[in-house]
């Protein structure tokens, strides 16, 4: 229980809220990011909460940092994942597949479906790319081969970028040099 001025990145466990990170510092009160709960503005006077992890408000970190640390932090601590908007345009929309033979018949999928599937394989390339980074036992030069892997299954994946609502949430594959 604390009342020191807490910088953003800074991690907290609220009574009510549970674990949270500080995102942004308004005059009087911070914007924190609770796993259950999302964003709260809770008062600087607030004393309630444990401080977790403090870091110092003059520390230099970018609202883009700290909110690649939430990510980072949400991803390995919970079996949450993140809520990927699809496109407005294909809202309820439905996806034929034309078989080549006349005599059978076509098969129509739900885009939602497709599109779950499709936030679900990035997930999963996610938590494999997370998992070949943090091994113990690879060589650099393997954890390397392996991310080149993974950066050409995005770059194969770019087509189905069409679906998504936010361009952050698309696939990006190898970049021309």
């Amino acid at each position: 229980m604390s009342t020191a001025i807490l910088g953003v990145g800074s991690r907290v466990n609220h009574p009510a809220y549970g674990v949270g990170v500080v995102t942004k510092l308004h005059l009087v009160a911070y914007d924190v990011v609770f796993v259950q709960h999302g964003v709260k503005t809770v008062g600087k006077e607030y004393d309630k909460w444990e401080i977790i992890d403090h870091i110092p408000a003059e520390e230099n970190i970018t609202y883009t940092e700290a909110e690649k640390s939430l990510i980072r932090i949400l991803k390995s601590w919970s079996d949450i994942s993140e809520v990927v908007p699809l496109g407005d345009r294909w809202d309820g929309g439905t996806m034929v597949l034309n078989p080549g033979e006349a005599n059978l018949a076509a098969k129509e999928i739900p885009i939602e479906t497709f599109f779950h599937k499709i936030v679900m394989l990035r997930d999963r390339l996610r938590v494999m790319e997370q998992k070949i980074n943090a091994h113990s036992k690879m060589s650099d030069e393997e954890k390397i081969e392996m991310q080149q892997y993974i950066t050409r299954i995005y770059g194969s994946l770019t087509t189905f970028n069409v679906l998504f609502k936010k361009k952050e949430h698309q696939f990006v594959g190898e970049k021309s040099k």
